[in-house]
């Protein structure tokens, strides 16, 4: 009950941030400081609803509503403590309704993962590596969406709407940035999987570790079309936005095959 309770709080608190984030893009005022407010007590709400759902009486859920939660609240997380000293703000406007949507699946919905009861601190560590990876790729990605809105508006003279958003060459750089970081973090979680994983023959892990690893090279493609090539704008984004999905489809997908269509943990 107290999970259930907290999950409606933040989703409430991320919402009323939502809203105010909306309102303050569209009359193009100065930063409020009640959305920040509002985005740290939600966080506070969503961390204890996804602390409950992931460590419970039965042991450790990894199932894919508790491992979405935590993935969101991290995305949460890191652009509000992000957006103190960069200008993020606007990705508020999809990272806190994707964290709506996480919690009122957590606490909604059942998963037919079963719990294990012992994790190792490799396992552990691997884990924490994966969500803070996919955490920062999918800000990128965020960051990604919203550059390309940017260019489409330069593009069709809406200057207007353009004057409430971030430089284009700021959005790029702060883009790259989170790349930079979440590819350093992918590589480190794709490492300990191989060093502390000792069966690939689990359901699903090879499709994972192999669609991982193909997002992984996107990246790193990425990395050296921007160092070597110059790529930005319109194509970066595209790359970026190839390698979220296949990240997403690398583990959800293969989560939501098992647990959800096929009913197994």
């Amino acid at each position: 009950m107290l999970m259930i309770t907290s999950g409606v709080a933040a989703s409430l608190c991320y919402l009323a941030a939502t809203g105010l984030q909306l309102q303050r893009m569209l009359k193009g005022s100065g930063t409020d400081g009640r959305i920040k407010l509002l985005a740290a007590l939600a966080i506070i709400l969503h961390g204890f609803t996804a602390y409950k759902g992931f460590i419970n009486t039965s042991g450790y859920d990894l199932g894919i509503y508790p491992m979405l939660s935590l993935m969101s609240l991290s995305i949460g997380a890191i652009v509000l403590i992000s957006s103190l000293r960069r200008p993020v703000d606007n990705l508020f406007v999809f990272v806190f309704p994707l964290a709506i949507s996480t919690i009122l699946l957590q606490i909604i919905l059942k998963g037919d993962y079963t719990p294990i009861q012992d994790i190792t601190r490799g396992i552990f560590g691997h884990i924490a590596l994966s969500i803070i990876a996919y955490s920062l790729l999918t800000i990128a990605a965020a960051q990604a969406l919203l550059l390309s809105f940017g260019d489409n508006m330069l593009r069709h003279h809406r200057l207007v709407i353009l004057r409430n958003l971030p430089p284009l060459e700021t959005m790029e750089h702060l883009m790259f940035e989170i790349i930079w970081v979440g590819l350093v973090f992918l590589t480190l979680s794709i490492g300990s999987g191989f060093v502390f994983l000792d069966d690939f023959s689990e359901p699903g892990l090879i499709h994972h570790t192999a669609i991982t690893l193909a997002a992984w090279i996107v990246f790193m493609v990425l990395a050296w079309g921007r160092y070597q090539l110059g790529w930005r704008g319109a194509i970066a984004s595209r790359w970026t936005l190839f390698g979220f999905v296949l990240l997403v489809l690398g583990y959800f997908g293969s989560k939501l095959v098992l647990e959800v269509i096929l009913g197994k943990s």
